[in-house]
């Protein structure tokens, strides 16, 4: 008899696709094949997303693929949307197993205990009574060549417009020890570029003591690692930065000049509706040191638009300050009420086909801001880690430290290499060159 096998699918952020290479690592040092989602597989793991309602319809989808995949199949389902639905999910035809979004360094043994039970079984915990990081073991295997690196666990902001603080829980931070344990062992198993990552990792250290429990002192301590050569941040709260954090960072020739600080709204009267915890002032503050420190970093952000109360003026305040930002991209999303969220009884909501236009039209400034971004380093030789090789194109894709994605030709690089490209064109808001 062979190897039971084992599929998992992902939906949504990079601290899910962090947590599902986890949970393959768990199978593989069990026994267990890994096998692509659209093998027969004697165990399927969805990984969801609740983000959105568009997210839960995607998770029901995945879920009957694997039932139809095989239908003798053990059917485990995880991620937020198991947190916060659990017995939605168990009334689908085929879910054996629901698992939220702790308890998951027990996932195999939940598994195997429970894989001869008549009744699906029901593993959710309360998330809103965790209290301490849930060390995973280390996902050295990520299909990738940026390591990432998960710091920090749930979030305690409460936006109005957000379901993630029920079904992540409080803030909960990883020991400055075992954070550097695992950045080693990615070092050492060869990743060149290490990504911190979250749910809200601006907050790291915030429930624990010292100096060098702080996002600045864990920072610094993974820069000091012999044999890293990036360090690149993910995404932001714009309250968690301030000017001794930027300065902190621009200090280090190892930190990647990107800074993804999701804004939202650019009206303050919706970012207070939105219990944001900045205003429009904050955070062009901080944008302006940012440039003023690093004047070749990228600012990147998230818009949401169609917020209840936004206003055609409050949305042209938007379009505006977006514009004064001179984002290098943007990452934009209409609003979807979400039960269980404050904003979803809010007064005031915005027609389907209004944020639509809107949607359109701050996607159409994002792509102008893109292309000026990228045309200001025309002529400029950087510093590119191959990322992979793109077929269709016959080319070779790289990301500088600034995120931006560059495509060329090459006989001889790998992937994990560390070359230097010159930029020569932009084509569809892609950038070409060639290597010096």
């Amino acid at each position: 008899m062979g190897k039971k096998k084992m599929a998992i699918t992902t939906l949504g952020c990079k601290v899910n696709q962090y947590e599902s290479y986890t949970i393959e690592n768990l199978f593989l040092k069990n026994g267990y094949e890994i096998v692509d989602f659209s093998d027969s597989a004697n165990i399927y793991i969805i990984n969801t997303c609740t983000v959105t309602h568009i997210g839960d319809r995607k998770s029901r989808q995945l879920i009957r693929k694997a039932v139809r995949n095989n239908p003798d199949a053990f059917i485990v389902v995880t991620g937020c949307y198991a947190q916060l639905s659990p017995g939605e999910i168990l009334k689908i035809p085929g879910v054996d197993m629901v698992i939220g979004t702790s308890d998951r360094s027990n996932i195999v043994e939940l598994v195997e205990n429970n894989s001869n039970k008549d009744k699906p079984v029901n593993a959710v915990t309360d998330i809103m009574k965790t209290t301490n990081f849930e060390e995973l073991p280390s996902a050295l295997e990520q299909k990738r060549i940026r390591g990432f690196l998960k710091i920090q666990e749930g979030c305690s902001n409460f936006c109005a417009y957000c379901i993630i603080p029920y079904t992540r829980g409080p803030l909960r931070s990883r020991s400055p020890v075992n954070v550097i344990k695992e950045a080693e062992r990615l070092i050492d198993h060869g990743y060149k570029e290490i990504v911190l990552t979250g749910i809200h990792i601006g907050a790291y250290g915030k429930d624990l003591k010292g100096k060098k429990e702080s996002l600045a002192g864990i920072i610094n301590q993974i820069c000091s690692l012999e044999g890293l050569k990036r360090l690149r941040i993910s995404s932001l709260e714009p309250q968690d930065v301030d000017y001794d954090l930027i300065d902190i960072l621009a200090s280090s020739s190892m930190v990647c000049r990107h800074f993804h600080l999701p804004l939202q709204s650019g009206d303050d009267y919706i970012l207070k509706n939105m219990r944001r915890r900045y205003d429009t002032q904050h955070y062009k503050d901080i944008v302006y040191r940012i440039k003023q420190k690093m004047p070749s970093a990228a600012v990147t952000t998230d818009i949401i638009t169609g917020f209840p109360g936004e206003t055609d003026e409050r949305f042209t305040n938007t379009l505006d300050f977006i514009k004064q930002m001179e984002f290098a991209d943007l990452h934009v999303f209409k609003y979807s009420p979400r039960a269980g969220t404050a904003a979803a009884s809010f007064a005031g909501q915005v027609a389907s086909r209004e944020k639509e236009k809107r949607k359109k039209m701050l996607l159409e400034t994002g792509e102008k801001l893109r292309y000026k971004f990228l045309s200001n380093y025309l002529g400029e030789e950087m510093t590119v880690l191959v990322e992979q090789f793109v077929e269709q194109n016959n080319l070779f894709e790289g990301v500088t430290d600034n995120y931006i994605k560059i495509m060329f030709f090459s006989e001889s690089v790998q992937r994990g290499d560390f070359i230097n490209v010159m930029a020569e064109k932009v084509i569809n808001n892609h950038l070409y060159g060639r290597i010096v």
